[in-house]
């Protein structure tokens, strides 16, 4: 079920003149970058989300900023005007909240400046696109784990935890940051890290955006980039069970250099792979995989070395070039496993359908030796992510959102990743939080008591 806009804007209090009746050429004659109202020539291709089940929202502006200061004064502007705001990165919300009907959209993508130091130190502009990052990264020799889509922006992926294909030996894209620029809804800019601003730096770390301020820029640990072994498994039609149940026992206890994720499909019967990468030698993959497909034979088995910037071209579906991404409609959800799923329940709950698909991404490793409370991401003894995913394609949304319910709830309870936020999370506070929640909301209040960022899942 979608929000009804009117409704939530009056509860949170932003409700005063209409979109019609703000003073845009203020704020236009401000900016160093463009502000895009209805009308322009460009609005119909700014304002567009990447999840277009959502391509109907019209926000009231869209701003492109182009340095921090214009940041700063979007959300002074929003504040004064009591009008809903969002940042954007990269612009894949799930829920599309990057896109805020009649609201202003604070578009980050100018603010892309990637720059490496000596020490393996690279700042980065918040709206960096991954592709470009690891382009970037790899030709300095260095890595940073963080999302393998081409197009997400740095940074909604950091502010949520970061997932990532090396994450078990790196950790999370939150585990590397040591500083960010934020703007706060007063228009004030600050530099955080561990020893300025501790609190705001620790909920910048798995807090999800959108919630204390506008990140303009992060600055992170990278590590020296090592060889990846990029492996695939197929399996045959009909061993979708066999495979995830021999899987989630296989993955527990492994070496933090392998990453591995476990996709079942929709259909009848529902199909069913093994991806992943490898940092070692070759022969400690093949005696690794072995022992998975022992139990369960594929139909296909393949284990190419890369250097690290083609795994990540590979990865993010740009070997030899990337395919234009010009977004899709869909409706996500998401679970942390802490224990192994049924997995003839999982393959039911797919069988038949015509849309649908859930991918495992195993956990441990490096990220799970953080501590729950030490950053904001509290899903550290998690043994696996599980993105559960419906194309709004061959079946119309409101069947689509039923079928990503039955897949969802029937994946468990009372967990969730942020980063695929979705509207209609049961208890969605306690999914995405967990015990960080209290302390949360009090440093969102602290940066945003006047709710300048409120939105229908923030914390504020």
């Amino acid at each position: 079920m979608e929000f009804d806009r009117r409704t939530f804007i009056q509860a949170t209090g932003l409700v005063a003149l209409g979109a019609w009746d703000r003073d845009w050429d203020r704020l236009r004659r401000a900016l160093t970058g463009r502000l895009v109202l209805p009308g322009d020539d460009l609005y119909d291709t700014v304002r567009r989300p990447y999840n277009t089940v959502y391509e109907h929202r019209r926000p009231a502006a869209v701003a492109l900023c182009a340095d921090e200061s214009d940041v700063a004064r979007c959300l002074d502007f929003a504040a004064r005007e009591r009008i809903p705001v969002a940042a954007r990165s990269g612009g894949h919300s799930y829920a599309g909240y990057s896109v805020p009907e009649d609201g202003l959209v604070v578009d980050l993508a100018a603010l892309s400046t990637i720059r490496v130091d000596d020490d393996g130190r690279a700042r980065v502009g918040a709206g960096t696109r991954m592709i470009d990052l690891y382009d970037r990264l790899a030709g300095a020799g260095r890595l940073l784990p963080a999302g393998s889509c081409a197009t997400v922006g740095i940074g909604g992926l950091t502010l949520g935890g970061g997932i990532s294909v090396v994450g078990r030996k790196y950790g999370l894209t939150c585990d590397r940051l040591l500083a960010a620029r934020v703007v706060t809804p007063d228009g004030r800019s600050h530099r955080t890290d561990r020893h300025t601003e501790p609190d705001l730096f620790w909920a910048l770390r798995g807090g999800g955006g959108g919630n204390f301020g506008v990140v303009t820029s992060f600055t992170f640990d990278t590590a020296p980039a090592p060889e990846v072994v990029v492996f695939t498994l197929e399996f045959p039609a009909g061993a979708a069970t066999d495979v995830l149940g021999a899987w989630q026992e296989w993955m527990v206890g492994t070496p933090d250099g392998l990453w591995t994720v476990c996709n079942v499909g929709s259909g009848t019967p529902p199909g069913t792979n093994v991806v992943g990468t490898w940092i070692g030698s070759e022969q400690e993959l093949s005696r690794l995989l072995d022992r998975l497909t022992a139990k369960v034979a594929p139909s296909t088995r393949t284990e190419v070395p890369m250097d690290y910037g083609t795994a990540m071209r590979y990865f993010a579906g740009c070997l030899p070039a990337c395919a234009p991404d010009d977004g899709s409609p869909f409706v996500a959800s998401s679970r942390m496993l802490y224990r192994p799923v049924d997995p003839a329940r999982v393959v039911a709950l797919l069988t038949g359908r015509r849309a649908g698909r859930a991918q495992f991404d195993s956990f441990g490793g490096a990220i799970g030796r953080v501590r729950p409370e030490d950053t904001a991401f509290p899903h550290r003894h998690a043994i696996s992510s599980v993105q559960a995913y419906v194309d709004v394609v061959d079946v119309d949304e409101a069947e689509a959102r039923r079928i990503l319910a039955d897949l969802r709830d029937g994946l468990g309870h009372h967990t969730g990743y942020v980063n695929y936020i979705d509207p209609d999370m049961p208890d969605w506070q306690t999914a995405y939080y967990g015990r960080n929640l209290p302390r949360l909301r009090r440093i969102a209040r602290r940066y945003d008591p006047d709710r300048v960022l409120a939105f229908p899942q923030g914390l504020t």
